[in-house]
């Protein structure tokens, strides 16, 4: 099993690929305030991060999942990053995850569930790089905590690397990355293919489900970020 393309190390070309239309994306429901407002004034220019239906529901849910029992849940997020007149951004297709050791202020992979974690890695389907990492904080709000930000720094430090926050008690989700090591706030967009769009559950244009909803080639190279994933593992991640 080849070792999965983390962070650090030796930088991929980025392709000039064009972002999904804006007929296929939209703020998530549970962007608001200020965070909604920033992303109104961008007016469709300029966002940084497009999240596949499928990789937003699998956050969310897991979210939703643990949050009767207060207890936070993480994972990676796999896609590849690309240009477009001059702005980087960045696709998130998938995400991945394994067993936790969480409690309400704190989570980290389990050691013994690392296995599956590559197993997962290895049976994604596409060609990927790990691109960010999600977490959440049931009832506490999104922000970066003194230990996330630590994270960040260590594993996640590039500008185009995000952590994506999620709160399920209080339904409000924030995005984040570090520039010059300032915690700033990053507009996202949840993107799908043509055939649904999946805030109103209704049909747009009925076909077969292509492979790379996104159109962006499975084999092109975003940002490279080469550090393995035992590598990763060893120094770990806790909230």
């Amino acid at each position: 099993m080849r070792p999965p393309t983390v962070l650090k190390g030796k930088e991929r070309n980025i392709s000039e690929v064009p972002p999904p239309p804006s007929k296929r994306w939209a703020p998530h429901k549970w962007v608001r305030g200020d965070s909604l407002e920033s992303f109104n004034q961008k007016d469709g220019k300029g966002i940084e991060l497009f999240i596949s239906k499928i990789a937003e529901e699998k956050m969310r849910n897991h979210s939703i999942a643990h949050a009767a029992e207060r207890r936070e849940v993480m994972g990676l997020m796999l896609g590849a990053f690309y240009k477009h007149e001059g702005t980087v951004y960045a696709i998130v297709r998938d995400v991945v995850t394994t067993d936790l050791e969480a409690s309400s202020v704190r989570v980290r992979f389990n050691r013994e569930g690392f296995e599956q974690l590559f197993e997962s890695l290895d049976s994604c389907g596409f060609d990927y790089i790990i691109v960010g990492w999600y977490h959440s904080h049931p009832g506490h709000g999104c922000f970066l905590s003194s230990t996330d930000i630590d994270t960040q720094k260590s594993l996640f430090s590039g500008r185009q690397h995000t952590a994506l926050v999620i709160d399920p008690i209080a339904e409000e989700i924030r995005a984040f990355y570090l520039e010059k090591e300032e915690v700033l706030e990053r507009c996202f967009a949840v993107y799908w293919d043509d055939y649904q769009n999946p805030y109103y559950s209704r049909a747009v244009k009925m076909r077969r489900v292509r492979s790379n909803p996104d159109s962006v080639p499975s084999s092109e190279g975003g940002l490279g970020l080469s550090k393995t994933f035992h590598e990763y593992r060893d120094e770990g991640v806790e909230e």
